[in-house]
């Protein structure tokens, strides 16, 4: 059987369902970090009527987008790149700078290595040691920005869900500036974090001329069928990636869910809702789990990696649950981790129940 993770991501469930003969509609999928409560409503109300919108081109320039993101982040228009998915904010860093060098910090999501490879650039991987959450030590960061000319971190990283300290990334975006290396944090996850304030280098980005925050609207949302992102950086590094942008690459409907989204006067209800039950839910799947012999790491996001028990590989287990309608993250093929090692996405206490007795079934 091919890897279900052959496109390099989760959430594939038409392999999926080529593979073990499910329909696509029946996986109940834990393999895509997707906020469970689903995207609030106000984003179903406002494609509704951006439908009629869709004989015209959506607006080049990406305004009213732009400026709801703005007064909902506190930061000036011209610091704002908005982009299909966090994708094209990562693809628009490595046009507008084509660094030859790109350093990561194992095990990390795929496509930095990937799209780094893609537009021509080398690789350099310092892998985060097991003891300490597979986060890189501050030695591994500068020599990594000595060594490279761009570096990609994971804040919260992707496919642990752990955090750096603010303290330990700003003195990273300090070293960055000596060595003339960009910093860019990937703070996709980061929403789902009580404390976002508190860890976000958002607050403390007009500091640093070489520091890149990327995050995504499609993960806490729930919208990644739309694709939307942003990046937030330095005025001169946001033009020098908007003029790499394909005209048009963000759609219309992708840009109304946006605004209508950040202007939702429930927003504040749904973010709260959301971390609310993501504490929660993650708290008790790491104690069923570890009930089952699993062992997980402390995760601060919306899912979390796992070890299952030997003679268990995450890619049998995998299989097993497959063949059940259910679907996890094989994470055997991260640089760092080991074959026993998957992730899950937190759902809601229903499904998250279905999980943990599919789990106990198959492997007991």
């Amino acid at each position: 059987m091919s890897s279900i993770e052959q496109f390099g991501h989760g959430g594939d469930v038409w392999t999926a369902a080529d593979a073990f003969g499910v329909s696509s509609e029946a996986f109940l999928d834990f393999s895509a970090n997707i906020n469970p409560l689903g995207p609030p409503p106000v984003v179903a109300e406002r494609l509704q009527q951006a439908v009629e919108s869709i004989v015209n081109y959506p607006d080049p320039g990406h305004r009213e987008m732009k400026a709801a993101l703005s007064a909902k982040l506190q930061v000036s228009e011209e610091r704002i790149v908005i982009g299909n998915g966090a994708a094209e904010c990562m693809a628009l860093l490595l046009l507008a700078f084509q660094p030859r060098t790109v350093g990561v910090i194992a095990p990390c999501f795929s496509e930095y290595e990937t799209l780094s490879r893609q537009f021509g650039a080398d690789v350099i991987t310092a892998v985060g040691q097991e003891e300490e959450g597979f986060l890189a030590a501050e030695e591994q960061l500068h020599q990594l920005m000595e060594e490279t000319d761009l570096v990609f971190i994971g804040h919260p990283n992707n496919p642990t869900g752990l955090v750096y300290d603010r303290e330990r990334l700003e003195r990273a975006a300090r070293m960055a500036e000596k060595t003339n290396t960009l910093l860019v944090a990937d703070e996709a996850f980061i929403d789902f974090l009580p404390q976002e304030e508190k860890v976000s280098l958002l607050p403390v980005l007009h500091r640093y001329e070489r520091l890149i925050i990327i995050r995504s609207l499609t993960k806490f949302y729930a919208i990644p069928g739309l694709r939307l992102g942003y990046a937030v950086a330095h005025s001169e590094l946001i033009a020098r990636m908007i003029a790499k942008q394909v005209t048009w690459s963000v759609n219309g409907l992708a840009l109304a869910a946006g605004e209508a989204l950040l202007t939702d006067k429930h927003y504040d209800d749904y973010v709260r809702a959301t971390r609310e039950l993501i504490v929660t839910e993650r708290f008790w799947l790491r104690d069923r789990l570890a009930g089952l012999g699993i062992k997980t790491w402390p995760s601060e996001a919306n899912f979390l990696l796992c070890r299952a028990p030997a003679p268990w590989t995450a890619k049998g287990l995998q299989e097993a649950l497959g063949r059940k309608g259910i679907l996890i993250r094989n994470c055997d093929m991260y640089t760092g981790l080991t074959a026993g090692d998957f992730r899950i996405a937190i759902k809601n206490r229903t499904l998250n129940e279905r999980l943990a007795i599919s789990v106990q079934a198959v492997l007991h």
